[in-house]
């Protein structure tokens, strides 16, 4: 049952996703694009939603995926109803390790926070999340984000470069930035 399959890999990357939504990003994709329950295209589709809208990646693309996977694994499950209780499932389903473990752990860290053992730990953990987010960057340079074509991986290029600009240096607000990305996008791929 699809279902259950949506709660074993939203389980495991809610307990091994370390690092936040960046880190994620391999784990998911390797979970949710793996199987074909979506395309590497919709998935990088669910990568740049998910960053305009409020929340975190993982929540979302677990909310989406959770909503389209029901029908694309059968026609019986095509129904909207079968998506939300899909969305439902997922979201939960990847939020819960986070929320027990932080509810655990918190009053442990809290007690023992000048322990040399807890730095220790959080000092590993650095390097790590660092290479998970860095290996999300890479997974995310492939043919779904910046084409085959070499005019649309330069005019990627500049956009991803004039963006920077603009939010780094001149300190225009990231939401205009978005829009004019998304116009300009627009103008630029039609």
């Amino acid at each position: 049952m699809i279902y259950l399959r949506l709660i074993w890999s939203y389980l495991k990357i809610g307990l091994f996703g370390f690092g936040g939504g960046y880190a994620m990003l391999a784990l998911i994709e390797r979970e949710i694009v793996g199987p074909g329950w979506i395309s590497e295209q919709t998935f990088t589709d669910i990568v740049a939603i998910s960053q305009m809208t409020p929340g975190p990646i993982g929540i979302n693309s677990a909310t989406y995926i959770g909503y389209v996977a029901p029908g694309e694994s059968s026609a019986a499950l095509a129904s909207p109803l079968f998506g939300i209780l899909g969305s439902i499932i997922c979201t939960l389903v990847v939020v819960l390790p986070s929320f027990l473990l932080v509810a655990y752990t918190s009053h442990l860290i809290r007690r023992h926070r000048d322990s040399a053992v807890v730095k220790g730990i959080f000092a590993g953990l650095r390097p790590v999340v660092v290479g998970l987010i860095a290996s999300a960057a890479l997974l995310l340079m492939n043919s779904a984000n910046f084409g085959e074509d070499t005019r649309q991986v330069v005019w990627s290029i500049i956009l991803c470069a004039a963006a920077f600009v603009m939010v780094y240096f001149i300190k225009w607000h990231p939401i205009l930035v978005i829009c004019i990305s998304g116009i300009a996008g627009y103008l630029i791929y039609i």
